[in-house]
């Protein structure tokens, strides 16, 4: 009975401790994509922030409007940009697009293995298919851009204005 009652009270504890494992893995799963969040222009970039460094990219809507990315022209590093100005192009085999600087920086690192492989953007627009890096020199510009909740609800407008 002695052993029966140890048994129980073991299985009790190791339940709790479940329990607190995974409330300590949900708070840690939400911390991180809080860290992480990306950031949205209405002409579908992207920016993710870590610290004072932006990644930036195009959506995965953007890259499956234009089809099958061919080629892609970056900024060069050292570059200063402005919000809003031309900071690149994709072209697929269906057309060409500009890309414009979500934020305000200077270019410290491009994706250079775009260069030679374009479809990285196609295959991983959020993951290898980054376009380029920059130190954010005006990081309030984060707050006009939309955050996912609102660009998913501008992508959806959009699509229904389309059609």
């Amino acid at each position: 009975m002695a052993m029966l009652m140890r048994s129980a009270c073991s299985t009790i504890r190791l339940a709790a401790c479940v329990e607190r494992l995974a409330l300590q893995t949900r708070t840690l799963s939400i911390s991180a994509r809080l860290l992480s969040e990306r950031r949205y222009t209405k002409k579908h970039e992207w920016v993710a922030v870590k610290g004072d460094i932006g990644t930036v990219g195009i959506t995965d809507f953007a890259a499956e409007q234009l089809g099958d990315i061919v080629f892609v022209e970056l900024p060069e590093v050292g570059t200063e940009i402005s919000q809003g100005d031309t900071t690149g192009a994709v072209e697929s085999v269906k057309a060409a697009s500009d890309v414009y600087a979500p934020v305000s920086g200077k270019v410290t690192e491009k994706n250079i293995a775009l260069e030679q492989e374009s479809g990285k953007i196609n295959k991983s627009p959020f993951g290898d298919g980054w376009m380029y890096k920059l130190k954010l020199s005006k990081p309030k510009e984060l707050d006009d851009l939309l955050d996912e909740d609102q660009y998913q609800k501008f992508k959806k407008e959009e699509e229904a204005a389309e059609h």
